[in-house]
């Protein structure tokens, strides 16, 4: 009964609908039209100065020296460092332009831990790495009245067919994150820091021999 979770039940109902009404797989040779859907988890990254969300919330208290609030330390959410949906994305894309109607369908690309982390851990983790700072629980008057406590998201399919699977655990998400914000802290080339986090991903993924960074 969690509306969030319908609503992307339902886009994927529409989608699926639209796809095999105009442009079904068994007449790809006719259209040529190759239609699929791609969903993330909860996407962190450096860069990311937005409100209400944990991962800058924890870096623009830390960087102000002020405590952390925390809505929900219980939460269980599938935190994943930005790069890694986007490597899903592109590869996906890549197998739609090759092979066509046979990947047109429904994927998941989600964090290495399928069971998801709790937002205090998350923030216990950037405060340790930032080397300093503390996390309190945010006044009970301001959380939201439902929000759903646990949300995951399996990527079983995409590893099978696409052989895709993520590069970083959560904590050296967590890592390259706070290395950002240190970096933008001290004034440097951010341009040159995201072209290097970049670089490092895709040589981690090489590492690990993963067929779309080979």
């Amino acid at each position: 009964h969690d509306p969030y979770s319908a609503s992307k039940a339902m886009a994927e109902l529409a989608i699926t609908a639209y796809r095999e009404t105009y442009f079904p797989a068994h007449r790809y040779g006719e259209h040529g039209v190759a239609i699929a859907s791609a969903r993330a988890g909860n996407v962190i990254g450096g860069g990311d100065f937005a409100d209400y969300r944990l991962v800058p919330d924890c870096m623009k208290a830390l960087m102000a020296g002020q405590p952390i609030e925390v809505r929900n330390p219980i939460s269980v959410r599938p935190w994943q460092h930005v790069l890694e949906p986007l490597s899903g994305y592109l590869w996906l894309a890549a197998k739609l332009l090759h092979e066509g109607a046979a990947f047109a369908e429904a994927w998941n690309f989600g964090p290495l831990e399928q069971k998801g982390i709790t937002t205090q851990a998350v923030a216990e983790t950037l405060i340790a790495l930032w080397g300093n700072g503390r996390f309190l629980h945010a006044n009970p008057d301001y959380l939201p009245k439902i929000e759903t406590g646990l949300l995951r998201l399996s990527w079983d399919k995409a590893a099978a067919r696409l052989n895709w699977r993520p590069v970083y655990s959560w904590e050296e998400a967590l890592a390259e994150i706070v290395a950002w914000f240190q970096a933008w802290q001290q004034q440097k080339d951010m341009y040159q820091i995201c072209c290097n986090h970049i670089e490092a991903y895709i040589q981690q993924a090489r590492d690990l021999k993963l067929e779309w960074s080979l």
